[in-house]
């Protein structure tokens, strides 16, 4: 079943993440992830002047929105929906990238790469918090950004 957390302008501009918190926290106390593990999806509605030409993800406020987010929820990527390319979007959010009409989204390498590790290890904490099991799920998650992880790369991190 999907999740949807709905946004618009204002919501956005006042750097309010109470739309998430109120899917996310019940999810927590109810001990709930692993069933909503991928089903988790944003649907943005920020107006824009006509002509506007940018994407969600090159407005700095946007932007910002997803950053505040992000710190309050580092592990988020595990409930993304990704297989709609929710956690894709999520990391347009939240690292460097230009548009290419033939190409799409083409993040900054270095920031991208940081971006992937920095995740892998605190979803990886989190997951083993959680009590979840986490190899396949973060090579998954690598996957989806382009990058393949060595069984070895879990065994230093253990």
């Amino acid at each position: 079943m999907t999740i949807t957390i709905t946004l618009n302008k204002d919501i956005i501009e006042r750097l309010d993440i109470s739309p998430a918190l109120t899917v996310i926290e019940p999810l927590l106390q109810e001990g709930s992830l692993t069933s909503e593990e991928q089903q988790l999806q944003f649907e943005v509605n920020y107006e824009r002047e006509p002509g506007d030409p940018r994407e969600l993800p090159e407005i700095p406020e946007v932007r910002l929105w997803f950053v505040r987010l992000d710190a309050k929820y580092p592990w988020l990527p595990f409930l993304l929906d990704w297989k709609s390319g929710e956690f894709a979007r999520y990391t347009a959010m939240l690292v460097p990238h230009q548009f290419s009409s033939k190409e799409g989204i083409q993040y900054n390498p270095e920031a991208l790469e940081i971006f992937l590790m920095h995740k892998i290890f605190i979803i990886s904490d989190w997951l083993k918090q959680q009590g979840i099991p986490s190899q396949f799920r973060l090579k998954s998650l690598a996957q989806v950004l382009g990058y393949e992880l060595e069984d070895a790369f879990f065994e230093m991190i253990q």
